[in-house]
């Protein structure tokens, strides 16, 4: 199947921003070896696909939620079936099938974004004097000018890889150069991926289906760890484009999970909060007024107070005015004499 239709439309998309860029005046030449109105472009791409597919993101927060609520039931699921995968998958498909959940769906914003990482690594990597400058809705000058476009010296169709007849034909000026800008953008992308994938489990915890914890484990260092290969292949445009990706991720994630905590977090802020409830009233009944005193007068903690006889009544105990008073009995705290 043909992908000029994604290749038609990442153009489009790049190109509009360039547009608006040049139209509000950010200059097309560079500026400390960087031409800013294509990099913006690259970055307003992954604004744009992010806002459209934020619905899909939304989904894939509530599918978290339903896999989150099964996690008794799967445990349950597990000690009844230890040591028989199979059943234990049959019963686990039909869980999900029953209760709408789908473990997969946690994944579903990376997957609807590879066709448009791969349309983007196919459009910068033609930006070559060689090829054809009118394809996919491109006008020739577009063409030269993104085909020279450079951040900081280094071209954005470039790569880590880049051989010297590559890097001569992108009037590369250094290729030591174009290795280090490569080089750190590629290790900020893998640090921006793994920062992501952690954010979200660290928040939400590990998964207790075997097979969704080993998805969580792929995200958070399969992936990463095979981009410090595949990251020297990617045109210097492509990595941007992740980076800031990767960096729209974790705002994102963060805003959703501070406006819809997890059931993980909104249980331990409630425990937490409950705490010097209970302390402040006590297991059951008003708190004694005595151990506040107490506490405030040696400035530390004291033992629960032992319980207390009956409340007596001291006043009707006192000898009447004139009577002749009663010796204390041994031990007790000798009563004040009246004044007469």
């Amino acid at each position: 199947m043909s992908l000029d239709w994604i290749y038609y439309g990442i153009s489009w998309i790049l190109l509009r921003w360039h547009a608006l860029w040049d139209t509000i005046g950010i200059p097309d030449g560079p500026v400390l070896g960087t031409n800013w109105s294509w990099i913006l472009s690259i970055v307003f791409l992954v604004v744009t696909l992010r806002v459209i597919l934020f619905p899909v993101f939304v989904k894939q927060i509530k599918s978290q939620r339903a896999m989150q609520a099964l996690q008794p039931k799967v445990k349950e699921l597990q000690e009844k079936h230890k040591g028989d995968r199979e059943t234990l998958q049959k019963e686990m498909m039909e869980l999900y099938r029953v209760e709408k959940a789908n473990p997969l769906m946690g994944c579903l914003p990376m997957f609807l974004q590879i066709p448009v990482f791969l349309g983007l690594f196919h459009v910068l990597r033609r930006l070559s004097p060689e090829k054809d400058p009118t394809l996919y809705g491109w006008t020739a000058e577009q063409f030269h000018s993104a085909t020279h476009s450079a951040l900081f010296t280094a071209p954005l169709p470039a790569k880590f890889g880049s051989s010297p007849a590559e890097l001569a034909a992108l009037n590369a000026g250094s290729g030591a150069t174009v290795k280090v800008i490569a080089g750190v953008l590629v290790l900020i992308m893998m640090a921006t991926t793994y920062l992501t994938s952690r954010q979200m489990i660290l928040k939400t915890g590990w998964a207790e289906d075997p097979q969704q914890k080993m998805i969580q484990r792929l995200m958070l260092y399969g992936i990463p760890l095979s981009l410090l290969v595949s990251g020297s292949l990617f045109p210097i445009g492509v990595v941007i484009y992740w980076v800031t990706n990767n960096l729209f991720s974790l705002a994102q994630q963060q805003w959703v999970l501070r406006k819809f905590p997890p059931p993980q977090m909104a249980g331990r802020s409630g425990a937490s909060s409950a705490r010097p409830a209970a302390g402040a009233t006590g297991k059951s009944g008003p708190k004694n007024p005595v151990q506040p005193a107490a506490r405030g007068l040696f400035g530390r903690k004291q033992a629960a107070p032992e319980p207390q006889s009956p409340v007596v009544d001291t006043k009707a105990l006192a000898p009447k005015p004139g009577a002749k008073p009663v010796n204390p009995k041994k031990g007790a705290r000798p009563a004040n004499k009246p004044k007469g």
